[in-house]
């Protein structure tokens, strides 16, 4: 399909045994259609709660704003830059914009009910790009995993989201430059239950803060050796 019409999405609902009323649908699947852009006839459908736009070109979120209780907005494999768009969209639970050329994380502390963000595969380089995470203390779920961010300085953005439990920020050149990645990092985010490719479990949080308290003890005086014995893995 050449462009997104009114005539298009009727056909689509049409296809899927959906509601010929457009506000009655609460889900609409318009990937992988070659489209180039949202169009206003969008607006029509005001009952949609979750919104498949994957493999489109879309450089751009827009019309968007009659989805009042949209909560599910998948827009991954598209040709998006930022986040704009969603200023209507306060009742977002999960968005995910993987595979896109975001540059920075931005428009989008006004989603103060935020949980999952997927920000997977794009070109988000510096702590600047990121910066912008302070801001959405909701966020539980966060996919930054092959980016292009270096700076470990990251960790003081990822480590001040009081919630975040899922990270994945694999992929990335700061993984390398950390030293003692995972336990800086699970030492940093103290409410992390999964770490990139596993889960982490209690006893890994344990010794993990000991190895931590013992650094800073070390690093504070002489004799630092409190931690002798504990400070496994």
């Amino acid at each position: 399909m050449a462009d997104m019409t009114a005539d298009a999405l009727q056909q689509i609902t049409k296809e899927m045994k959906q509601y010929n009323t457009p506000s009655l649908n609460d889900k609409l699947y318009l990937h992988f259609k070659g489209w180039k852009s949202i169009e206003p006839c969008i607006k029509e459908y005001t009952g949609v709660k979750a919104l498949w736009l994957e493999g489109n070109g879309l450089d751009a979120l827009q019309h968007l704003d009659a989805m009042a209780e949209l909560r599910c907005l998948y827009a991954q494999q598209n040709c998006l830059t930022d986040l704009s768009g969603l200023d209507g969209n306060l009742a977002l639970d999960s968005l995910n914009v993987a595979n896109n050329s975001i540059r920075t994380i931005s428009h989008i502390s006004h989603l103060t009910g935020l949980h999952t963000l997927q920000v997977a595969n794009n070109r988000l380089c510096s702590v600047e790009d990121i910066e912008h995470l302070r801001e959405c203390p909701s966020i539980g779920v966060l996919d930054l995993q092959n980016n292009k961010l270096e700076d470990p300085q990251c960790l003081e953005v990822l480590a001040s989201m009081p919630d975040l439990r899922v990270l994945q920020i694999q992929g990335n050149p700061l993984t390398r430059k950390v030293k003692h990645y995972r336990k800086t990092v699970i030492a940093r985010c103290q409410e992390l239950t999964y770490l990139d490719d596993r889960p982490v479990f209690e006893d890994e949080r344990q010794t993990t803060r000991a190895w931590a308290n013992a650094g800073a003890s070390h690093k504070a005086g002489e004799g630092g050796g409190g931690g002798d014995g504990r400070d496994a893995g």
